[in-house]
């Protein structure tokens, strides 16, 4: 990625600490009035609404801040009350990811579809599952939520990777190894 694409999104998660930017506390939030929500995650991090897709990225991005994963799966929860979401995969697509520093100094910031920055580190794991086509590669992006790692973005971090045990190669960010497996 270019330098000026680098700092942005490490200006963006600068700028979002700075301005106080936080999520609602879902985690709080216990209401006892619960239905369906009639939203689909498409494995491609596409949100439809009774099968039409929902084309606001606005709304997308509102959605994905009240988004929670319960033991018995995906809701949108306010104070008021908590709908359930049909996820295909993972509920986020990391879209991007630009890096700063080299090496085991590495810091690695993922963007993901909804809007969300978020540096891998030891609370936000890259983690690599064994898939029908090959690996899966996904990122921890909060409170048991994850973003499927794109194709594209996987292949970056594989440029980026390192034989560390022979035959397995992995990526550090924020001080933290991450194993990618066989490549």
């Amino acid at each position: 990625m270019t330098t000026q694409t680098l700092d942005s999104l490490f200006a963006r998660l600068e700028a979002a600490r700075n301005d106080g930017s936080v999520l609602p506390p879902v985690e709080r939030w216990h209401p006892e009035r619960s239905g369906d929500s009639h939203i689909t995650i498409a494995r491609d991090g596409r949100w439809y609404y009774r099968d039409s897709l929902i084309q606001r990225p606005e709304m997308v991005r509102l959605f994905s801040t009240i988004l929670r994963r319960d033991d018995d799966g995906y809701v949108l929860v306010t104070p008021a009350e908590k709908l359930a979401v049909q996820v295909e995969d993972a509920p986020f697509v990391a879209t991007a990811v630009e890096r700063r520093g080299e090496g085991d100094s590495m810091d690695l910031a993922f963007l993901t579809n909804v809007g969300d920055v978020v540096v891998a580190d030891a609370d936000h794991r890259i983690e690599v599952r064994a898939g029908e086509r090959g690996p899966k590669p996904y990122l921890h992006v909060r409170a048991g939520l994850e973003a499927l790692i794109a194709r594209p973005v996987y292949y970056e971090l594989v440029e980026l990777a390192r034989e560390r045990v022979p035959g397995q190669y992995s990526v550090v960010s924020a001080g933290t190894q991450f194993m990618l497996g066989e490549l």
